[in-house]
Formats: C-alpha cells, structure tokens, sequence
C-alpha cells in the first residue's frame, strides 16, 4: 500500500465539477460564528457533491480568508447564496418541494441511524449557532429533527463535525442515483 500522488486523484477542475450532477440536498447554515466553519462546510459539500449552501443571518461568506482556510477553493466551487432571513429562505425552499430537517437536539428528534432517506427526495439540512443552535422559528418549520447519537459528557459536535456526519449519510445513500 501507497499513498496517492495528486494527479493519481482524478480531480476534477471546477468547470467540470460545477457541470457534474449533484445530489438533492441543499444546507441551510443558520447565524453560524465561526468562518473556519463555514469553510469546512463547503469543503465537505463539495466532497460529497451537495447542490447548494445558504447563508444566512451572521454566517460569514466568501470572500474571506478563514473561511478559505479551511474551504480550500471549495468555496468557489460550491454553489452558494446569502440571505438575510434562513425563516424566509426555507420557506422559498419548501415551496419548492424540499423536505425540511434541523440538525439539532430537540424532544421527538429522530437518531441519525434510524432516519430513512428517501433517494427520489429532495431535501434542507438546517445547522445552526455554534452556542445557540437553530433558532426556534426554523425547529417550528421543519417537518422533523436529526439529533446524531452521542455518549460523552458534551454531548455536542462542532457545526463542522456534525455537517460532515450528517451529509456522508445523505451522500451514501443518495451518490448511486446520480452517478
């Protein structure tokens, strides 16, 4: 065994990427703190080939040099867009026939492993404040809630950590459908 060398990795440029289909799931950052965050964020849809990112609220967006930090130009790749309200973008964003599900620990919260994607679905995945979560108003809007399963004293994941968690299992049950 080897590692790889970099043009060994089939990398696509990012005309070619931004032309290959993505899988139906859009995020939803909520009045997320920190840039380096946000950076991961785009980072991790890139990988997993996710249709588009909202900003809302305070959430920092491109240009920037944290959030390219930790982007690595995936924020140039990955389609984005900011808006004010995340309340009036999911609401656009349902109307639009996407199933909304917050990210976040609330009563009647469905575990991660026990969620049943449907791969013909399209889907917001809303992820929030670093301190506060999601913002009430969203949880009141959301047709259900993901809480990812956790057995240590925090019982709380880094926005970055818990994204990356949350979108592998969109990606691996959805991927074959685009291919």
């Amino acid at each position: 065994m080897r590692k790889l060398k970099i043009d060994e990795l089939q990398r696509v440029d990012i005309a070619t990427y931004q032309q290959q289909a993505k899988i139906p799931v859009v995020i939803l950052c909520d009045n997320i703190r920190s840039m380096y965050n946000v950076g991961s964020v785009f980072r991790t849809a890139d990988a997993f080939s996710i249709e588009k990112i909202y900003l809302c609220g305070i959430t920092a967006r491109p240009p920037h040099k944290e959030i390219r930090k930790t982007a690595l130009g995936a924020d140039e790749s990955v389609e984005w867009e900011y808006t004010d309200s995340a309340v009036q973008t999911l609401k656009s964003l349902q109307n639009q026939g996407y199933i909304s599900l917050v990210i976040e620990q609330v009563d009647k919260s469905i575990m991660l492993e026990d969620l049943i994607i449907d791969s013909e679905a399209k889907y917001v995945l809303i992820f929030g404040n670093e301190v506060e979560g999601v913002q009430q108003e969203l949880i009141d809007l959301c047709s259900s809630a993901i809480e990812i399963p956790q057995s240590g004293t925090k019982h709380s994941l880094n926005i970055s950590v818990c994204a990356g968690i949350v979108l592998w299992q969109f990606y691996k049950t959805m991927h074959l459908k685009i291919l």
